[in-house]
């Protein structure tokens, strides 16, 4: 009787969890579920952004792409207004803004960004195609040598028992992070290629070579690569090493780090399995976004040198207002960089059983 009454009285003792709620709350509890729905409010937000960008500016990409032919060819040709009505139609850029912005977000759900402007009618996907392969070929090599490379030096400079002349050793190493990749690439260009003349100084293969899978095209191809190789590597080495020397000097004053010399353990089974292990945690997360960035190559060298990777087609692209292929080549670098992000908030607990995303 008593039971009966405290359960009308209130009536939470006598209620069930809702099996609805319960999937939901266990559902967007879990830490993956909310890492990938960030995942996609991060792409939904910069693609609005991209979106809204170029069409501020007031510019009419295929009028100016219209006007900049006829001035090559001499003439202003008669009818270009027409010609431009019927070009912005084809593109849909004579629809309203709310009607581009649905047909654009449907098309980026599918990784399809239209024609391109300046090459139409080819599609932006075709032109990503053709230049994300030289980025990832010269970005994959030049940034796994610098981490490797920077890592090392940076893990000698800040282990307390390396030699004095370590120092001085990699010393230059640490000034040249300070200084741009295109300035590196100006100076390498001025010593090899105008000064010595032992290296090309401009695009990835020479005039008339046809690119093919034959011993004379690859060794043209890699004596290309080498000076935008080159400015990309010196100063990418200098910025790992000053990241892994401040977080080996911080790692030594741990506890752990006494506990293993008080234990007596040799002098190298410490630095590699207790200070490396532990100062590297860093430089794998900032190896995973530098990762997502491959994309991008380095704008400035690859315009520097005429490399036709996809940073230099994102540089004549914005030159053109090419809104298509501006938000194909952007939209594709935000995509692999937030990957990148994602998957390595994902992998950290396997590199770090310490890192826990559980609340229990």
């Amino acid at each position: 009787m008593v039971t009966r009454t405290n359960a009308r009285r209130n009536p939470a003792l006598n209620s069930r969890p809702n099996p609805v709620v319960a999937f939901v709350v266990a559902f967007f509890g879990n830490f993956i579920v909310q890492r990938f729905l960030l995942f996609l409010l991060t792409i939904w937000v910069a693609a609005t952004v991209i979106f809204m960008l170029p069409r501020l500016t007031g510019q009419d990409p295929v009028k100016e792409k219209l006007l900049l032919e006829a001035q090559r060819g001499g003439s202003v040709q008669a009818g270009m207004n027409e010609m431009a009505k019927e070009y912005s139609a084809r593109l849909g850029l004579d629809l309203p803004l709310h009607v581009q912005y649905v047909n654009y977000l449907s098309d980026l759900s599918r990784l399809q960004f239209g024609y391109s402007i300046a090459y139409f009618p080819r599609t932006v996907n075709e032109i990503i195609a053709d230049s994300i392969i030289w980025s990832l070929g010269l970005m994959t090599v030049t940034l796994s040598l610098a981490f490797v490379l920077g890592t090392g030096a940076g893990a000698l400079l800040g282990w307390s028992r390396s030699p004095g002349w370590l120092s001085y050793a990699f010393m230059p190493l640490l000034t040249l992070s300070a200084i741009p990749q295109y300035m590196l690439g100006l100076v390498l260009m001025f010593i090899f290629a105008i000064i010595l003349n032992l290296l090309p100084f401009f695009g990835a293969y020479s005039p008339g070579n046809l690119p093919e899978w034959s011993l004379s095209f690859v060794l043209d191809m890699l004596k290309h690569a080498i000076l935008p190789a080159l400015s990309i590597l010196f100063s990418a080495v200098g910025f790992w090493a000053i990241g892994m020397r401040g977080m080996m000097i911080n790692t030594q004053g741990e506890d752990f780090m006494v506990q293993a010399d008080a234990k007596g353990l040799n002098g190298a089974r410490i630095f590699v399995r207790y200070a490396i292990r532990n100062a590297l945690l860093p430089q794998v997360t900032g190896l995973a976004i530098s990762f997502g960035t491959l994309l991008t190559g380095a704008v400035l060298v690859e315009v520097l040198f005429q490399y036709p990777g996809l940073g230099n087609t994102l540089f004549y692209a914005i030159r053109v207002s090419d809104f298509f292929q501006i938000t194909g080549i952007v939209m594709t670098i935000i995509i692999s960089l937030s990957l990148a992000t994602m998957v390595i908030d994902l992998v950290y607990p396997l590199i770090d059983p310490r890192v826990k995303y559980s609340q229990n």
